[in-house]
């Protein structure tokens, strides 16, 4: 269905400048000036008595002007006064530099006021705020350079009285019944002018789930339209000796996600599939599991790690895990002696190594794949689009793709629950797994804390100390890695052997600082986030993280995650005052749910790139984050696809590709 356009000159009051100031803010027509929803309301409906009022909040007051008002000059200014007056008692009311105020608070008038309640002297009053005229959910639109908000208001009115011939009905008449929809022209005149709350809630659920709806449809298109992929057939019996060659059984859903995984590699198109579980779950085997995959088929692997201590570590699994099989695998990294990076990069171009595991090196201008088919990014979070995509592009075919995550962040999930992705949960922990316990510690606890240090190292059980810089800030109030060093090792755990690592610490020494810690030869190690992942020390039972309301929840469970690897009982204590935050970690270790307070906190972030691209997040998206009616609006898309009459299917399919088509042809370019 096409969008009628009615254009802005059709409006009355309408003449050149403003129709400029409305295109300057992204409006081209009626259609795009109804969807310009009001940045909030103004409450008319609940009343407040003067009585019940209390500083810090906004309120509507109804009364009588008690007394004329008083108009005062000073320096260059005024100030206008008056006094309300309701049944309960009375508040002052005060206007800067608003002369006419005094003529607009004749005595005895009834009036509604709605602003902000302060205390002045001991006593409430309200500055500046509004004579309302009417009752209800008055509505509020962002400021607009060259238009007043009146007149804004005034052109919104006659758009909505023509509201059916500005816009069109984008869902499909099944859609709306299927989840409890009104149509769209009802929704707009709901959300610009709602008599009630009720009324309000449905437009914005309407407009909500269209918004969602459009969005998902949209990343389904983009990775719909991606090319076909290299085909991987594995007989199961491979899977079942690769698991059983491994020291320890798999879980259920170790097992149900390799599966997956090699269902998806077995089909024509290029496989996008997030395996997202918590930290320790067996990610990684279920990877080397796709790899050893890939490798039977004929195709080389790329391994991807944030860091270098993670990648060496993947590196040692791998061999341990596919040399069985007689896959050979490398390294590359940055910082790399010439003779040994030559090395590497013939190897690779050569097909001698079937898996290479490194940094953001693989994706170098001088590295040549031989037949790259899967490439397998760990702590995806840590990469940014187009630095996954440059290694996409070093295949001759689109690759397979598997992308792993121990604590999704707002954007990760948020892909995964659009379609972009497919999704693999690991939502079992190995047998032997004990919950880290959590505890938000004040400054007055510190020695306290020291003291424990000292006497779980006695038992041979470490300490990892985690700081958010590494030298002192003049700009920023908080302990650094090396100041803490230096106090910690000089004083209250002066008796242990203390170690300090840090992300831009020479790489050797860098790496035979984690090895002593690896290897028990140290017994605190006071680091930066540098060991946030790729770590793994089983007598390792404290993670002490300092300024810990300097960190985000995911970073937070990632660091927990570092500790209790093992059977002993284990620790994470977050150095701050207590906040709701924090106690969320408090109260849970599962992964997943940290994950949704975050998302929750933090909002979905830079989706897609529609930011850069000059797209808007979808209304649902930006504010009030609805995890429900998005997975409503996956469902939803399913349900067209796979039952839908192929009409409806294609009325949202065409309004998705309209609203989203930068993106989506920036994706295509790419």
């Amino acid at each position: 269905m096409t969008t009628p356009v009615l254009p802005l000159s059709a409006l009355k009051g309408i003449g050149p400048a403003r129709i400029q100031a409305l295109r300057a803010a992204g409006v081209e027509d009626t259609g795009d000036l109804l969807m310009m929803l009001p940045a909030r309301y103004k409450d008319t409906l609940r009343l407040t008595r003067i009585a019940d009022l209390r500083a810090g909040v906004t309120a509507c007051v109804q009364g009588v002007i008690d007394g004329a008002p008083k108009l005062a000059r000073f320096q260059g200014r005024t100030l206008v006064t008056a006094r309300l007056k309701d049944e309960t008692g009375v508040l002052r009311l005060q206007y800067f530099n608003q002369p006419w105020m005094e003529r607009q608070l004749p005595v005895g008038q009834e009036v509604l006021m709605v602003g902000p309640v302060t205390e002045y002297r001991g006593s409430l009053q309200m500055t500046s705020p509004s004579l309302e005229r009417e009752r209800g959910l008055l509505p509020v639109y962002r400021a607009l350079p060259g238009m007043k908000s009146g007149t804004l208001a005034g052109l919104m009115d006659q758009a909505l009285e023509r509201a059916e011939t500005c816009v069109a009905e984008c869902l499909p008449a099944s859609t709306r019944e299927r989840r409890g929809l009104c149509d769209v022209w009802t929704a707009l005149r709901q959300a610009h002018r709602p008599k009630t709350y009720d009324e309000l809630a449905e437009a914005q659920r309407r407009l909500s789930f269209e918004g969602l709806l459009m969005f998902v449809t949209a990343m389904r298109m983009s990775r719909d339209g991606h090319r076909t992929g290299p085909q991987m057939s594995a007989p199961p019996s491979l899977m079942a000796e690769y698991w059983q060659g491994l020291p320890f059984p798999p879980t259920q859903a170790q097992t149900r996600t390799l599966n997956e995984i090699a269902e998806d590699l077995r089909k024509p198109t290029a496989m996008s599939r997030l395996v997202q579980g918590d930290v320790g779950c067996g990610k990684t085997a279920i990877a080397l599991g796709a790899v050893l995959l890939a490798a039977d088929a004929g195709y080389q692997a790329a391994l991807m790690a944030p860091t270098e201590i993670l990648a060496r570590q993947h590196l040692e699994g791998a061999r341990r895990a596919l040399g069985p099989y007689g896959i050979r695998c490398g390294l590359l990294v940055g910082g790399m002696r010439p003779a040994e990076r030559k090395a590497a990069l013939s190897a690779i171009a050569g097909g001698e190594w079937q898996l290479v595991v490194g940094t953001h090196a693989l994706f170098s201008a001088e590295v040549t794949y031989q037949r790259l088919g899967l490439i397998v990014t760990d702590e995806q979070h840590r990469f940014g689009v187009r630095q996954r995509r440059a290694l996409e592009d070093k295949a001759e075919d689109t690759p397979n793709v598997l992308v792993m995550s121990a604590t999704p962040i707002p954007r990760s999930l948020a892909l995964v629950m659009y379609g972009d992705l497919d999704i693999s949960t690991v939502d079992e922990m190995p047998p032997g797994r004990t919950p880290v316990q959590t505890r938000i510690v004040p400054e007055s606890k510190r020695a306290g804390l020291y003291r424990f240090i000292c006497e779980e190292a006695a038992k041979g059980h470490q300490t990892y100390i985690v700081c958010p810089l590494v030298e002192e800030s003049d700009t920023v109030d908080v302990p650094s890695a090396q100041q803490v060093y230096a106090e910690l090792s000089a004083g209250p755990l002066s008796a242990l052997r203390v170690g300090l690592t840090y992300g831009s610490q020479p790489a050797e020494e860098k790496a035979a600082v984690i090895a002593a810690f690896s290897e028990g030869r140290l017994q605190v190690l006071v680091s930066t986030t540098v060991i946030e992942v790729g770590v793994n020390v089983p007598s390792a039972t404290i993670m002490v993280i300092e300024s810990a309301d300097r960190f985000g929840l995911s970073q937070l469970h990632q660091l927990r995650g570092r500790v209790g690897r093992g059977s002993e009982v284990s620790w994470c204590f977050l150095m701050a005052q207590p906040n709701e935050r924090l106690n969320a970690l408090v109260r849970t270790n599962d992964g997943f749910e940290i994950a949704r307070e975050d998302l929750r906190q933090r909002g979905p972030g830079d989706l897609m790139g529609l930011r850069q691209h000059g797209q808007q997040l979808p209304a649902g998206m930006r504010e009030g984050f609805d995890l429900a009616l998005i997975g409503e609006a996956a469902d939803e898309l399913n349900c067209l696809k796979a039952h839908g009459a192929e009409k409806d299917y294609a009325l949202v399919r065409d309004e998705a590709a309209r609203r989203y088509a930068r993106a989506l042809s920036q994706v295509t370019m790419n």
